[in-house]
């Protein structure tokens, strides 16, 4: 499914172009499903996804995605109930 966050294809978080990964807002083995099944996935470069995942200040960017997009899903598929029913948590 395509992104319901991006539609440019250029890093996220610093507007990069060039090579970039696909980041899934959601992570683990059934929330990585979920967001690919939601569209709750963004382009970001290297370095960004590489902050994101291995350093701590890398921590508040990925919980502002996860809210974007949660935010973003519940203008598009349900409650803040459904949510936390299919993705286990809320972070709002």
């Amino acid at each position: 499914m395509e992104s319901i966050l991006q539609r440019e294809r250029q890093c996220f978080v610093c507007g990069r172009q060039g090579e970039l990964d696909v980041h899934h807002t959601w992570h683990g083995h059934s929330n990585r499903k979920n967001a690919t099944d939601y569209g709750l996935t963004v382009y970001l470069c290297r370095d960004c996804h590489s902050m994101i995942h291995d350093r701590p200040e890398g921590r508040a960017i990925d919980l502002q995605l996860k809210q974007f997009a949660q935010r973003r899903w519940e203008e598009e598929y349900g409650t803040r109930e459904d949510f936390r029913r299919i993705f286990g948590k809320s972070e709002l």
